[in-house]
C-alpha cells in the first residue's frame, strides 16, 4: 500500500522530471551535520522543499524553493539552499522528513493527516514476517527527487497545542468511548480550545488492534486541527523479532516514527523512546518486551538539530515512556534508561517534556542525572499527561454507558492543553474529557481506618465511607484528603472550616482512598490488571479537634505548578453521637 501521509513516489518523480537536480550532490552533502555521511550510507536523497502556493500536493511551475528550511534523514539535519535544494546520506532504508518551519503549514493527505516525510523500504516490509497488520508496500528504488511543499501560513506566537496520550481502544466500543469523551469535548466546547493550532497524542493511539487506525484517524480529523502522532508499546507489529520493523503499521499510517516541526517560534521534538526487545514468549503475537530508551541514533537527530536552532528557542520534547516517573525510575519498562543524556543536550536552554504511558499524572523537575527533585532555576520540567483512556477504560458505566475510567492515581480521564505566550513561556492545563467530572481536585474525608477493607463488603456506600456527614467526636480522627489532580511539587494546599484560619494540607504520596473504594466495589467492570497506585498530587491534614456538632463550610484552596488558584469545597456534617444513636 502507498504511505498515504508521506510522499509518494509518482509525486517525487514528478519533481524530478520538472527540477534537474543531478548536480546537487557533493555541495549539498557538506552541508549536513557532522560533515560527511556515516559510514552504513549507501546512497544519497536529493530534493527540494518548496511554497505550496496552490495546496495541491504537489509541485507547480510557479511554486518556488524555500531556503534554511531543516530535513532530516533521521540522524543528519540541514538546511535548504537558496534554491530550496538539500541532500542527504541514506542507507538502505530511510524516512526523510522535513521539519516544518514557524509560519508554514504541512499540507494534509487524504485521510486528514499532515504529509512532512518519505518512507525509503525499497522491498517494503519483510513479507516472511507475516505481520498481522499490513507493513509498507515496496517503494522500489530512491527517486530522482524527494520533494517537500509547503502552505505558507502566518502563525502567532501566542497558541495552545492539545495534547493527547493514551486514548488506547481495544475495540470499536472504545474507541467510541474516545470519540464521544475528549475529541467531542473539544466540539462540543470549541471557544475553550479556540487558539488551538495543532494537537498530539504521545503514543498508545491503539490498544494492540493496530487495523483501528483508519477509523481512529476519522474520528480525529474532526477536530479540525492538524494532529501528529508518536507510537506507544501498543502501537507495535508484535510479530516483528527486533525493533528494526517493530513499527512498520505506524510508518506506513503516519510516516517517520520520530521527527519534529516548528511553530509559533517553538521547536517541538517528538520522540520514539519505546525500544522494543522482541515478543513476549507467553504471547506470541500479542504483547512484547520494551524499554524506555531513545537510542544512539535519535540523540545524534536530537544534538544536530539543535545545532541548527538558536539557544534561547523553547523547545518541547514529546515521547510515549516518561523520562522519570514515580512509579519506578529506575524501572526500564516505565522510565527512560538514557534520559540524562537527552537532559545534557538540553541543558542551557528552556525546555519542556511531555509523555504519557504511566495512567497517571505527574510533575517532575530532574537535575542534569535525571534524578527528580531538583529546585534549581534550570531544572528540567517532565510532565507525565493524564491518560484519555484514564485506567484502560475501565470502572462503572455512566448514564451514556461510557466507563467512567478514573485513573489509577484517581485523576478524571481526560488530556491536557500546552498554552506557549509569545513564544517563549508555557503553561498547562488539565482538562476532564467527561461532561460529569468538571473538577480540578476531589475532596473526601476519611475517618475510617480500614476504609479500603469496608469498601469491599457490599452493604457499604462510598458515600457512608468518605462523604462529609460524620460523628462528632471523630472529628479530630478524620483526615481531609484532596486530590489535586494536576498537582505537583511546586503546589500548595490548605483548606480552612468556615471563617478560620487556613489550615496547611501536606503533600503525601499513596493511593487516593476514594479510587480504591472505587475499584474495590466495581470489579465486575475494572479491567484484571488495574489497581490503585501511590498518588503524587495527593494531599492530607486532619480535621481541627475543637469542632462542633453542626453543619460547617469546609473550602479548600490551592495553587498549582504554575502558581495559578483553585477552588473547591463542601458542606461538611458533624452529627451529633447521641442524636444519631437516638
Amino acid at each position: 500500500m502507498t504511505e498515504r501521509t508521506t510522499l509518494t513516489r509518482r509525486d517525487t518523480v514528478a519533481g524530478a522530471a520538472a527540477l534537474a537536480l543531478a548536480p546537487l550532490g557533493h555541495d549539498l552533502a557538506a552541508r549536513a551535520q557532522g560533515g560527511s555521511a556515516p559510514a552504513q550510507a549507501t546512497g544519497q536523497a536529493i530534493g527540494i522543499v518548496y511554497e505550496d502556493r496552490g495546496a495541491k500536493g504537489r509541485r507547480g511551475p510557479g511554486d518556488p524553493g524555500l531556503p534554511d528550511v531543516l530535513v532530516s534523514n533521521g540522524r543528519e539535519v540541514v538546511r535548504t539552499d537558496a534554491e530550496g535544494r538539500y541532500a542527504l546520506p541514506v542507507g538502505d532504508e530511510a524516512a526523510l522528513f522535513v521539519v516544518k518551519p514557524s509560519g508554514f503549514a504541512l499540507p494534509p493527505g487524504p485521510d486528514g493527516l499532515p504529509r512532512f516525510s518519505y518512507l525509503h523500504q525499497p522491498a517494503g516490509t519483510p513479507p516472511d514476517l507475516a505481520l498481522r497488520y499490513p507493513g509498507i508496500a515496496p517503494t522500489g528504488p530512491l527517486p530522482a527527487s524527494v520533494d517537500f511543499g509547503l502552505v505558507r501560513s502566518p502563525e502567532s506566537g501566542d497558541f495552545d497545542v492539545v495534547l493527547f496520550t493514551d486514548p488506547q481502544p481495544e475495540s470499536h466500543a472504545e474507541l467510541t468511548f474516545v470519540r464521544d469523551t475528549a475529541v467531542a469535548r473539544l466540539l462540543g466546547t470549541r471557544g475553550e480550545f479556540a487558539k488551538a493550532a495543532f494537537g498530539m497524542t504521545t503514543g498508545d493511539v491503539l490498544f494492540d488492534d493496530l487495523s483501528l487506525y483508519p477509523r481512529q484517524n476519522r474520528i480525529m480529523a474532526q477536530i479540525g486541527v492538524p494532529w501528529f502522532h508518536i507510537g506507544g508499546n501498543h502501537d507495535l507489529n508484535f510479530e516483528a523479532p527486533d525493533a528494526r520493523h517493530a513499527r512498520e503499521t505506524f510508518k506506513r499510517t503516519f510516516g517517520a516514527p520520530y521527527y519534529a516541526l516548528e511553530h509559533g517560534g517553538v521547536l517541538f521534538v517528538m520522540l520514539d523512546n519505546v525500544h522494543y526487545l522482541g515478543a513476549a514468549t507467553a504471547t506470541a503475537g500479542r504483547g512484547g518486551r520494551y524499554e524506555g530508551r531513545i537510542g544512539e541514533r535519535q540523540l545524534a537527530f536530537v544534538e544536530n538539530l539543535l545545532r541548527q536552532v538558536p539557544a534561547d528557542r523553547l523547545v518541547v520534547v514529546a515521547m510515549h515512556i516518561p523520562l522519570v516517573t514515580d512509579l519506578g525510575p529506575d524501572d526500564p519498562g516505565i522510565s527512560t534508561a538514557d534520559r540524562a543524556q537527552l537532559l545534557a543536550l538540553l541543558a542551557g536552554r528552556p525546555s519542556l517534556s511531555v509523555s504519557g504511558h504511566t495512567h497517571t499524572t505527574e510533575h517532575h523537575y530532574l537535575g542534569p542525572d535525571g534524578r527528580p527533585g531538583a529546585t534549581g532555576e534550570d531544572a528540567h520540567h517532565h510532565h507525565i499527561l493524564t491518560a484519555v483512556s484514564g485506567s484502560w477504560w475501565s470502572g462503572p458505566p455512566d448514564r451514556r454507558g461510557i466507563a467512567t475510567a478514573d485513573s489509577r492515581d484517581g485523576t478524571p480521564h481526560g488530556f491536557h492543553v500546552l498554552s506557549v505566550a509569545g513564544g517563549r513561556r508555557y503553561t498547562t492545563r488539565y482538562v476532564p474529557a467527561s461532561d460529569d467530572a468538571g473538577r480540578q481536585m476531589r475532596i473526601v474525608l476519611e475517618s475510617q481506618f480500614h476504609s479500603a477493607d469496608l469498601a469491599r463488603l457490599p452493604d457499604t456506600r462510598l458515600y457512608e465511607l468518605l462523604g462529609s456527614t460524620i460523628p462528632a467526636e471523630s472529628a479530630g480522627a478524620t483526615n481531609v484528603v484532596v486530590n489535586l489532580f494536576d498537582g505537583g511539587p511546586r503546589s500548595r494546599v490548605s483548606f480552612r472550616i468556615g471563617d478560620r484560619p487556613p489550615v496547611p494540607m501536606a503533600r503525601v504520596r499513596r493511593p487516593d482512598p476514594f479510587v480504591v473504594a472505587l475499584y474495590a466495589r466495581n470489579a465486575a467492570t475494572r479491567k484484571s490488571w488495574v489497581k490503585a497506585e501511590p498518588c503524587s498530587h495527593l494531599w492530607v491534614a486532619r480535621l481541627p479537634r475543637d469542632l462542633q456538632a453542626g453543619t460547617h463550610r469546609l473550602t479548600v484552596e490551592a495553587t498549582d505548578e504554575y502558581g495559578r488558584p483553585h477552588r473547591d469545597g463542601l458542606v461538611l456534617e458533624l452529627v451529633d453521637g447521641a442524636a444519631r444513636a437516638g
